[in-house]
């Protein structure tokens, strides 16, 4: 078994990005429930959507349209939550993958997940100024 890491460049890696990232989820402890219990997320049709999401993002692809804030606004969710959605994608990454466009995925997950607390924040009435990870 290669073993191997290489950088996101195909469908098949964007795919194994989502895929494994969201076992990681659908394991934690943290986040399982909000994606589970709460939202009753259907994985068949939000793993499609999240492929050609990442996949717009990263391979430019312009196959992912739609807002993606908007069914994130009033879930009660905040800083830990983000914190958490934030290093299983790292350590997805980082287990998996490396190279630039790797690393342009870390950034672009910090942003969203930034961009949304900030926003959730506001919504809410918190401190929209709230780091997302320790080093912020």
């Amino acid at each position: 078994m290669n073993t191997e890491r290489h950088d996101i460049t195909t469908e098949e890696d964007i795919k194994k990005l989502v895929d494994t990232f969201y076992d990681k989820v659908n394991q934690d402890a943290l986040l399982s429930p909000i994606f589970n219990d709460l939202s009753k997320v259907d994985w068949e049709k939000h793993l499609p959507i999240m492929y050609r999401f990442w996949s717009t993002i990263l391979l430019g692809t312009l196959s992912y349209s739609g807002q993606t804030f908007p069914k994130h606004a009033f879930l009660p969710i905040g800083q830990e939550h983000f914190s958490q959605w934030l290093y299983l994608f790292h350590e997805t990454l980082t287990e998996n993958f490396k190279g630039p466009v790797t690393e342009e995925a870390k950034l672009r997950a910090a942003n969203i997940a930034r961009i949304f607390l900030n926003k959730i924040n506001a919504i809410q009435g918190k401190d929209p100024s709230i780091p997302i990870m320790k080093n912020d």
